[in-house]
């Protein structure tokens, strides 16, 4: 008898329950937050650019705007027809990170050799691209917007948010894939 009974309440438990149905979405988005970031987005690209071509205009060198969309110019070029790194090269090179006024960044790293694979390691996005553009025994200046450099994030040390950089770059080695 006890058996029948906890079959009953058993089946009544499970089927007399009433299928929950969805929430509906308490607000809608307008996408005005979406288009009040952008605004920002390009205010800020315009006076980092502003503040860019200051510098350039108070140098002395003649700077190149690239497609990735940073300025750069010649240290020590290389004429001749030679290569440039691709996907999976290993290339050494050495870099001093400066703010816009000249100030090194970080002393250190502009001492050291650092090894990259290409496309293969992290590096931020302005010299991942603009050391693809150098050949071997080549130097360049660039010049990042944030957005190239390290951003709305900035790099949790010494670079922080939204800061334009200056990299000097020294392309020491290509090993070819």
């Amino acid at each position: 008898m006890k058996y029948p009974l906890l079959f009953i309440l058993t089946f009544l438990f499970f089927f007399s329950c009433k299928p929950s149905e969805a929430r509906r979405p308490v607000s809608k988005n307008s996408g005005a937050f979406i288009d009040a970031s952008i605004e920002r987005s390009k205010e800020l690209n315009s006076k980092e650019y502003a503040q860019i071509e200051a510098v350039i205009k108070d140098s002395d060198n003649t700077f190149i705007s690239s497609e990735y969309g940073f300025r750069y110019t010649y240290t020590t070029k290389i004429e001749a027809n030679t290569k440039t790194p691709v996907f999976g090269d290993l290339i050494e090179y050495k870099y001093t990170l400066k703010t816009l006024e000249g100030q090194i960044i970080y002393i250190d790293k502009a001492l050291e050799t650092h090894s990259y694979y290409v496309d293969q390691q992290e590096l931020f996005t302005g010299l991942r691209e603009g050391l693809k553009l150098m050949k071997e025994g080549e130097s360049i200046t660039f010049m990042f917007p944030s957005q190239k450099a390290y951003g709305y994030y900035g790099d949790n040390n010494k670079i922080g948010r939204n800061v334009p950089l200056i990299c000097d770059v020294s392309l020491l080695k290509l090993t070819t894939n």
